[in-house]
């Protein structure tokens, strides 16, 4: 954080985004958000065979106990990629792994 002249304020948004940035929170913070984004995008129905969802350098691999589900949620890849940014509200994800 930068010192501030006596009399100047810097706003509570500023100093908790130099807190997360100097201490490395962000990835976890990333990390909460697609998960919270996956249940919101996927709905209930498709978090329930979820099983497991990492995320890392861009790619987020989701584990899932129905390879019926696997392959139905392959075919639209890209949909689920431009909605989970758009959810995120940042180009976290950049290619989806399904397994």
């Amino acid at each position: 954080m930068e010192n501030k002249r006596k009399g100047e304020f810097e706003s509570i948004k500023d100093v908790l985004e130099h807190l997360i940035h100097d201490t490395n929170l962000e990835k976890g913070l990333d990390e909460i958000a697609i998960d919270d984004a996956w249940l919101a995008v996927m709905g209930k129905g498709v978090y329930t065979y979820t099983k497991e969802i990492l995320f890392k350098n861009g790619q987020l691999t989701v584990r899932l106990s129905s390879s019926v589900l696997r392959e139905e949620l392959s075919y639209g890849k890209e949909k689920i990629i431009n909605l989970m940014n758009e959810k995120l509200q940042k180009p976290l994800i950049n290619r989806i792994k399904l397994l």
